[in-house]
């Protein structure tokens, strides 16, 4: 799959693209984009556009290692308003939601988010997947092991890579079933994984293509990084651009960061380099 249909849109994945992160919730793990307001959230978009993102991705639920849900009441009034604001300033630019909520989904893409991105590949709300379907956008299905709230205690796999790659065969085909035609599948890193778990996806990283999905890697300061350097999520943007790179070369088509203009250039080199005789 070399292109999505985001509402019409076409987003052409033969070259990698960069997704920004932009993150409407006063506890982001990044302190960075923590409790900014509208126009701060604005002023970033457009910072993120200009410097090369394909997709913005809007979330107003923090999904740390060790968050509470809120109620879909608040997460919605977070999130649709800002995401309603960034498609009226910038209506060309593809916009997704990041939920696992289906009513926020379906709120967020009335107001103008033309993909959905559910960390819990429609585990938490058994309505995603039929309501994603109905409203004929991309779905971003990522691998999560137990909920944010638990995820990262003690996570135990026989074989993370072959587990993760199990969980997407079956969910692409329930996806796929339920009459969703666009689906990027994420193995989720630093949700219900150890840093080794999170290393040996990456390492394999390439074996995802075997499902004939694009994958999206999401490792932008997470603390794999910033925990095996033994520096803080502000210390880490050279340890994203490492492993961003990584991921590039075994196969990932989206990279999903903080850092847009320095992803771009990882891109931009990685690029130049498969083209080299």
């Amino acid at each position: 799959m070399t292109s999505i249909n985001c509402k019409g849109k076409l987003l052409d994945l033969t070259e990698p693209v960069v997704m920004g992160v932009i993150n409407a919730t006063p506890d982001s793990f990044y302190k960075g984009h923590l409790k900014l307001k509208t126009d701060e959230l604005l002023a970033l978009a457009g910072r993120m556009i200009a410097d090369g993102a394909a997709i913005l991705d809007i979330g107003g639920l923090s999904t740390r290692p060790g968050s509470e849900p809120i109620s879909v009441e608040e997460e919605s009034d977070r999130v649709v308003q800002v995401l309603g604001k960034i498609h009226e300033s910038f209506p060309e630019t593809i916009l997704s939601v990041d939920t696992y909520n289906s009513t926020v989904a379906k709120d967020a893409v009335a107001a103008g988010a033309s993909i959905v991105n559910d960390i819990s590949g429609g585990q938490m709300d058994e309505h995603m997947i039929p309501t994603v379907a109905a409203m004929q956008v991309p779905y971003i299905c990522m691998h999560m092991l137990g909920t944010p709230a638990n995820m990262q205690k003690q996570p135990v796999y026989e074989n993370v890579v072959r587990e993760v790659l199990d969980f997407f065969i079956t969910r692409i085909d329930l996806c796929a079933q339920a009459g969703i035609n666009d689906i990027i599948i994420d193995p989720g890193f630093g949700f219900g994984k150890t840093i080794a778990h999170n290393f040996q996806l990456l390492k394999a990283l390439d074996i995802f293509s075997m499902t004939g999905r694009p994958v999206l890697a999401g490792l932008s300061r997470k603390s794999t990084i910033y925990k095996t350097l033994g520096i803080t999520a502000e210390e880490a943007l050279n340890g994203t651009t490492v492993l961003n790179c990584m991921a590039l070369l075994n196969g990932a088509s989206i990279l999903r960061v903080h850092d847009v203009k320095e992803a771009g250039e990882v891109i931009t080199l990685f690029r130049k380099y498969k083209e080299a005789p």
